[in-house]
């Protein structure tokens, strides 16, 4: 018997998580001095964490260290339960260095068990598709080694597109240098980035204007999506609900997906992005080297 675990940055509905049994670790971030753990939205104020941001509260985010992760995921093990965590992309945080120590640890103290970590290479709801698929297989009956080589072998496939509307945070959170964003809140450029291979963030071409950013992300699902109508689709928007109707809007007329979620980017992922921030996700042609 083992437990499924993935972490908050997927940004998997609490919902979801509840009603199929999925353990998450939830990531903590600072705002105004107060630090919170995101709970995938079963209590968190978006629209207040937006606001702050937009009114110049410059959240901040922090790593796990060796001692959470052990609380954590001790319990679990000492009950006589194996452990198989999805977990966030290791190109995007060093968090996953105490993640390692602390399984290590764990395995050392538990020797009779399993604890192994998948790493998804992806971000937000792009590593919570592969979660959301995982869990379904997980349901089912899948055995661990199922569900890794399913998530290693779809993991190239997950496409993430976002796009921000204001550039200055990805400039404090090192994405962006100072001159690209004063250039480009200047002449209203909008980037639009993507996850590559290696499951890094990278600025894949720019748009001018809001609309045509939007626009721009509902070409690349027309260009990479495979099989929409057999998939789950999802817009994530940071306090940009409007704007996120309206992609998904875009995304229908190109095709009508099995499910198509709205929702709101978390806390975490926002603290990088900022408010206005619109994401898609889904899956299709492997993605960009």
């Amino acid at each position: 018997m083992y437990q499924l675990f993935c972490d908050s940055n997927s940004e998997i509905p609490y919902w979801f998580a509840e009603e199929n049994g999925l353990k998450v670790v939830s990531m903590p971030y600072v705002l105004d001095n107060q630090e919170y753990y995101y709970d995938l939205g079963r209590n968190t104020d978006f629209k207040h964490f937006f606001q702050r941001e937009r009114e110049g509260s410059m959240p901040t985010t922090a790593a796990l260290n060796v001692d959470n992760y052990i609380e954590i995921y001790e319990p679990t093990l000492k009950e006589g339960t194996d452990i198989l965590m999805l977990s966030f992309s290791s190109a995007l945080s060093g968090t996953h260095e105490s993640l390692e120590k602390a399984r290590l640890q764990l395995l050392e103290k538990y020797p009779e068990r399993s604890f192994q970590v998948v790493n998804t290479l992806g971000i937000s709801m792009g590593a919570g598709l592969l979660v959301y698929y995982a869990t379904q297989l997980w349901k089912n009956g899948a055995g661990q080694d199922e569900i890794i080589k399913w998530v290693e072998d779809n993991r190239q496939r997950v496409h993430h597109w976002f796009t921000v509307n204001d550039l200055n945070h990805l400039k404090r959170g090192g994405r962006l240098s100072g001159a690209a964003a004063f250039m480009g809140t200047v002449l209203d450029i909008k980037p639009v980035i993507t996850v590559n291979s290696e499951g890094k963030l990278v600025v894949f071409e720019k748009a001018k204007g809001r609309k045509k950013s939007l626009k721009a992300l509902a070409e690349k699902f027309k260009e990479y999506a495979e099989n929409p109508e057999e998939q789950l689709v999802v817009v994530l928007h940071g306090d940009a609900e409007e704007d996120g109707l309206y992609l998904a809007e875009l995304i229908k007329e190109i095709c009508s997906p099995k499910e198509l979620w709205v929702n709101y980017v978390g806390p975490v992922i926002g603290t990088h992005c900022g408010p206005g921030t619109i994401g898609l996700l889904f899956m299709g042609k492997e993605r960009i080297k």
